[in-house]
């Protein structure tokens, strides 16, 4: 046990090795996985910047470009809420996500999220004029 009586430029070892086990300034402070339609996401958070990207995509999306680490969903959770953009994947415009703005609750138990928003409805990339309202749903799974 010398080891933890010896000093390492200043620092106590002791003390230096609690430093390394608490979280850098700038980490994730979340990292988890949720169930979304079929697909597990990865959710990653810094402070309360949100992030949902495919850790694994259902087979129906990789002919869209959907591949692990693309992004769905990116912006903030303010409080019990989370609000930002969520991106829809079409095999007709690969590598050509339409955003557009979502936003809604965490349930109370902080294992669901619900986002809601209205996009435009495309017909093999290519605008109809129509619109759509989208529902988002992620359920925790397990830490990833």
């Amino acid at each position: 046990m010398r080891i933890f009586s010896r000093t390492l430029k200043g620092l106590s070892a002791t003390v230096f090795l609690s430093a390394l086990a608490m979280p850098m300034a700038g980490t994730a402070q979340a990292d988890s996985c949720w169930n979304h339609n079929g697909s597990v996401m990865r959710l990653q958070a810094q402070g309360n910047q949100r992030w949902l990207s495919y850790e694994i995509p259902r087979d129906v999306l990789r002919a869209a470009g959907v591949q692990r680490g693309t992004l769905l969903f990116n912006g903030v959770k303010n409080g019990n809420w989370y609000s930002g953009t969520a991106r829809v994947f079409s095999k007709y415009c690969p590598g050509s996500p339409l955003e557009y703005f979502v936003e809604g609750p965490v349930r109370g138990d902080q294992l669901q999220v619900t986002v809601t928003g209205t996009r435009e409805v495309y017909n093999q990339c290519r605008p109809t004029g129509r619109v759509k309202t989208d529902t988002l749903v992620f359920t925790f799974s397990h830490d990833c």
